[in-house]
This record gives C-alpha cells, sequence and structure tokens, in this order.
C-alpha cells in the first residue's frame, strides 16, 4: 500500500479511492463473524470504517476486537463513497494503531441524569448531539461577526471589571479590585455609547454576568451577548436592523449546519425556514390587553414572564417585536417618548415556540437634564456615571442599540430546553464546575 495522507473526515470526500490515514476516537464497536466496524470521531465529522480478517493482519484484527469507547486510535485505509453510511463515506481499514485505551468511559449510550451528565460535562461534550448543538453555536458566531463586520459595524470591546450598574444593582457580581469595588460586567452597552460617538456603528461581543437566583431553564449566570449601537439610528430602524440581523443568522446556520440540526437534534427546520420580516409589532399596551383577554393573571406595568411571552408568540411563525415598555420598569437610560412619557422606546423581540426574549433593546436618552434625574430616582452614585454624562454634555446625538443571547438563540435554533446545553461550561446558580 503506497504512504497514506493524513486527512480530517470532513475531507475525506475528495480522498476517495485513495489510502489515507486518520486520528480519532472511538464512537463505537461492533463485530459480525470476520468482519468488524468502528464509528470513529475526529471532531469534524463521524466516520464508518470496516475491516475484514482478509484485509488487516491478525494483530489488528484483534486490537479491532478489544477497541473500547472513547480509546484513541490511528487508522489508515482507503474511503469509499457509499450513500448508507454516516456521511456518505465508507472506510475500508488497512491498519489500526491504539494510542491510549479507555476503560469505564462514564457516558454510555444508556440514559443519564441531567446532574450526572452536568458533572461530566467535559466528557459530555464528545456525544453527538452536543458536538451539533456547539457546531451550531460556532456557526451563529460566524454569522453575527460576518453581519455586522460587512455592514459597516466595528468591533470594540468593553470592559469587564465595570464601576457601575448597566442593568440594575439587584443582579451584581462584586469583587474586590485593589481595594475598590468592583462589578463583573452585564452589559456593554454604555461604553458602547461612547465607542458609537466615535465611530458611528460599534458592537462588542464577550461574556456577561448576571447575579440572577433564578434556575429557569432560560437563565445563566454567565452568558454570551452581542451588543451593536448605532449612532443617529431611532427605535423604527433598530427593529429593521434586528429583525434583519436576525434572519440572516438563521439562513446562515441552515446553510452550514440545517442536515445535522434535522437529523441529529431532530428539529423541525421547516419552523425555522418560515421566519420572515417584517416581524409583528405590537405596543406593550396591546400585548398586555391580549394576555388579559386569553385569561393570563398578567399585572399590567410590569414585565413579561416566560408563560407571557409564550402565549404572546404561540401562533406566531416568526418573532415579534413588543415596544414601548413602561418607562418605569426599563433601565434609567431608556428614551421616554415624547407623546407618552410614561412608555420608553424600547424593544423585545421575542422569538416563538416558547423561547421568548432573544433580544432586548431600544433607544437611549439624548438629554442630559433628563439622564441626570433618571439617575438620581434609580439612586445610582453620580460619580460612577460622570463619565457616561459626559457623552450627553459633548456633541449629544440620538442612538440606538441592542443585546442578542447567543445562547437563547441557540437553544432556539437547535431546539434546546435549557440554555445548559448551548454554552460549553454553564454556570447556573447552584453550578461552578466543571
Amino acid at each position: 500500500m503506497s504512504q497514506s495522507h493524513f486527512v480530517y473526515i470532513k475531507d475525506l470526500r475528495a480522498h476517495a479511492g485513495k489510502p489515507v490515514e486518520l486520528r480519532g476516537w472511538v464512537y463505537n464497536t461492533r463485530s459480525g463473524g470476520k468482519i468488524r466496524f468502528l464509528i470513529l470521531r475526529d471532531g469534524s465529522g463521524y466516520l464508518q470504517c470496516v475491516a475484514s480478517a482478509a484485509d488487516v493482519s491478525a494483530e489488528d484484527f484483534e486490537t479491532l476486537g478489544a477497541l473500547t469507547q472513547e480509546s484513541s486510535v490511528i487508522v489508515t485505509g482507503v474511503p469509499r463513497e457509499d450513500k448508507r453510511a454516516p456521511g456518505g463515506v465508507e472506510l475500508t481499514l488497512k491498519s489500526v494503531r491504539e494510542v491510549q485505551h479507555a476503560e469505564g468511559f462514564p457516558i454510555t449510550p444508556k440514559e443519564h441524569s441531567s446532574a450526572f451528565l452536568l458533572d461530566h460535562r467535559h466528557l459530555w461534550l464528545r456525544s453527538r448531539k452536543q458536538h451539533v448543538v456547539l457546531l451550531v453555536r460556532h456557526h451563529t458566531i460566524a454569522a453575527i461577526r460576518d453581519y455586522l463586520n460587512s455592514h459597516g459595524f466595528v468591533n470594540l470591546d468593553t470592559p469587564i471589571f465595570t464601576p457601575n450598574a448597566c442593568e440594575g444593582t439587584s443582579t451584581l457580581f462584586e469583587t474586590d479590585y485593589f481595594g475598590d469595588k468592583a462589578y463583573l460586567s452585564q452589559s456593554g452597552q454604555l461604553y458602547n455609547e461612547a465607542t458609537a460617538a466615535a465611530f458611528g456603528k460599534v458592537y462588542c461581543f464577550g461574556p456577561t454576568f448576571r447575579a440572577e437566583k433564578s434556575k429557569t431553564r432560560r437563565h445563566l449566570t454567565e452568558f454570551w451577548m452581542v451588543e451593536p449601537e448605532v449612532a443617529f439610528m431611532e427605535l423604527p430602524e433598530l427593529m429593521e436592523l434586528e429583525e434583519d440581523f436576525f434572519c440572516y443568522i438563521i439562513g446562515r446556520v441552515l446553510e452550514t449546519c440545517g442536515t445535522e440540526i434535522r437529523e441529529i437534534l431532530e428539529r423541525d427546520t421547516s419552523k425555522l425556514e418560515a421566519v420572515k420580516k417584517p416581524f409583528p409589532r405590537i405596543h406593550y399596551k396591546e400585548a398586555a390587553k391580549f394576555l388579559l383577554e386569553k385569561g393570563v393573571p398578567f399585572e399590567v406595568g410590569g414585565d413579561f414572564g416566560g408563560t407571557d411571552e409564550t402565549v404572546l408568540t404561540e401562533s406566531q411563525t416568526s418573532p415579534i417585536f413588543v415596544h414601548h415598555f413602561p418607562t418605569q420598569i426599563k433601565a434609567f437610560y431608556m428614551e421616554p417618548d415624547p407623546t407618552e412619557p410614561e412608555y420608553c422606546l424600547s424593544v423585545d423581540m421575542l422569538a416563538p415556540e416558547g423561547y421568548g426574549e432573544v433580544i432586548g433593546g431600544g433607544q437611549r436618552t439624548a438629554n442630559l437634564d433628563l439622564l441626570e434625574q433618571r439617575i438620581k430616582e434609580h439612586n445610582l452614585p453620580r460619580a460612577a456615571y460622570e463619565w457616561y454624562l459626559d457623552l450627553r454634555k459633548y456633541g449629544t446625538f440620538p442612538h440606538s442599540g441592542f443585546g442578542l443571547g447567543v445562547e437563547r438563540t441557540v437553544a432556539y435554533l437547535c431546539g434546546l430546553s435549557h440554555l445548559r446545553e448551548a454554552i460549553p461550561f454553564p454556570r447556573m446558580l447552584n453550578r461552578l464546575s466543571p
């Protein structure tokens, strides 16, 4: 046999009929008399390898029979196209070398509890479903960056250590910063407003921290968020940007991972294909009235809970916008509606199928006097916001932005029941490990 060329499984089709070498891990094995089958994974895909006693040495045939789940191996063989095989390619084995023999891999094909799987998250990542979910996450992030970069946005990341709150003081993680109090960032938005004044269209992208004592399937204490901010953009244009952005992400993920989402995650992708812009736009007052008419015990003037968001979207095929939330329940920087100041120029995008809010944003107030008043009303320390007030003193301007949660978006795209599977190592109220 001529010298084998090292390849990844995802590239195997281009090497049909030629000797190749692959390196990876045993996903599964089975035997049938003088034929042995090996399912190999290498991070790029899964491959069925077939060996007969006549094709490999007696020693290698014995090695194949003793391989265990997650043992690491190096194999050689000749790939051939086979529509019945995973990925449409099968490998006729010529040799196998065991790099390390794994004994007692804890995650077996049987059912395991969620707690057990989370305790072994570092190993659970190797399973096929988790592999696809995190591949979708990768392509979601790639789509986010590609859209923003190609639409004139500049990526300017913001601090994780901050001296002030952005979304409210009750959900801050406090830490010591060389003798001073500092907080883990709830949002990069305030800093985005400064960079937007310098660059016009900006975004930050990174981890965000909320000390919410919540155990719901929609909450993590550490999650990733992308936050675009645009100078001179007002609320109607913001909603147009959000829906175009979200449709682009869905299209890219279906293009790159649609088959895996359908076949491995068993997600009905026709529901994603049905998402079309423009999305319905509903004033908060209309939404509250709708909930009451549906018999939902909603307290008008309050924010929506998970059940409320589900009811609002249950008859929709696309996400909806709920805009003009009560000013008193939104962040201090939101711009009040000039004709109805009790409502502000805010907007949430709610995904259908019970996934709820995936984007939150709105128009920021450009009025210095109002901003000073709101800081006082919210009992925020003015000294920590002096730099933020400077943005209104020197060339104030209307501007808008939003935050899209990566994990909530991935959960929606994949049809997951909990955000914990949408991030490699989830941080929740009672989980800090692994």
